[in-house]
């Protein structure tokens, strides 16, 4: 089970007004455990007026950096993200877990594949370290991405993408789509629909029936309308990876109300949960998620967001039957083996037995 390490903070960059750079370095013998893989993300912890707070911010560095960093976007009345841009400074010691994710694909250097990528904003993070790693990886690989913002000063790594289109001359292209900036071309003026897409294919920018796979990070409106383009040019869903940083769904799966009778009986369930090695029984009301049960009853349960759009809360369930009521997160191939989103799942049947250890 992943626990929380101290990282330390060893330089602080601003790659726009409100977004920074954090460059982190494990201590206390951690390095080992965030070794990570392009794509994933760091779940970090904070106490904020004896309020403990969990955020998930993607690394943004690539495999050959030799070096561990996440892109934070300051968020309009974001607790976590505010302090990371006004507060935080080189020498503080930030908890995190060891990095999570599958937002990625195997790499091989003899690899001759064509990648295409699509970000909104600081869903870039993620897409940076996925296609640096790759364009070092397989030589002999392309990587298109299109990167969608409000305007020219809100496009995070601005800098450090046009260095990489130097660098991977004809291998690497970037199309930038702005909301509010006029360009040249009308079509990279606007927002990034499934009919936006749709004119980037037919209109040979994007040679979509060349493309091996397609990575989309960004507000999940926009990944909707990109996914369903992407299917019409011929992709199929094994062909897409998404990564969702940001979701319409609340924290809490608002449930049906149930008559006080009811609670004392069968709104009742009784479930084991095994976390860290250790087995538990408790009762717990079926209007409860498995997470806050666990939470409820002293158990150091991880989670992240609790909207459903991160992993971290992911269990099996191995015996019973539970209602997940949204995922964001999970592959229909874990699904099928029993695995769900804890923050998301209520007990069905009297009985549950969960397992976070596997």
């Amino acid at each position: 089970m992943a626990r929380f390490h101290d990282l330390e903070v060893t330089d602080i960059q601003k790659t726009i007004r409100d977004a920074v750079v954090v460059t982190l370095k494990p201590v206390n013998g951690a390095a080992e455990a965030f070794d990570f893989t392009q794509g994933q993300y760091l779940t970090f912890r904070q106490d904020f007026d004896g309020d403990e707070l969990r955020r998930s911010y993607s690394i943004c560095a690539g495999k050959d950096d030799g070096i561990l960093q996440v892109g934070i976007k300051r968020v309009d009345g974001g607790t976590f993200s505010t302090w990371a841009n006004e507060d935080l400074k080189i020498g503080d010691t930030v908890q995190a877990m060891p990095p999570m994710g599958g937002f990625f694909t195997a790499l091989d250097a003899g690899n001759e594949k064509n990648y295409l990528g699509f970000a909104g904003g600081s869903g870039i993070t993620p897409v940076l370290s996925i296609l640096k790693t790759t364009l070092a990886a397989e030589p002999n690989s392309t990587f298109t991405l299109v990167y969608a913002n409000k305007g020219v000063n809100t496009i995070m790594f601005r800098e450090e993408l046009e260095d990489l289109k130097n660098t991977y001359m004809g291998r690497f292209n970037v199309i930038h789509i702005l909301e509010t900036d006029a360009q040249e071309i009308d079509l990279f003026t606007g927002l990034v629909t499934e009919d936006k897409c749709a004119q980037l294919f037919a209109t040979g920018w994007i040679d979509i029936g060349s493309v091996d796979t397609a990575f989309i990070c960004g507000p999940e409106p926009m990944m909707l309308g990109i996914a369903a383009a992407l299917r019409t040019g011929g992709l199929t869903d094994a062909q897409i990876k998404f990564e969702l940083f940001a979701s319409s769904q609340p924290g809490r799966a608002k449930r049906k109300a149930v008559s006080k009778n009811a609670a004392s009986g069968a709104n009742q369930a009784s479930a084991t949960i095994t976390l860290d090695g250790s087995t538990q029984a408790i009762e717990m009301p079926k209007d409860t998620t498995i997470l806050d049960a666990a939470l409820d009853n002293k158990m150091d349960a991880p989670f992240a967001c609790k909207a459903g759009v991160c992993s971290t809360c992911r269990c099996r369930v191995l015996e019973g039957e539970v209602e997940m009521v949204s995922n964001h997160a999970l592959e229909d191939y874990e699904v099928e083996k029993g695995y769900v989103l804890s923050c998301q799942s209520y007990p069905v049947t009297d009985n549950v037995v969960v397992d976070f250890d596997q």
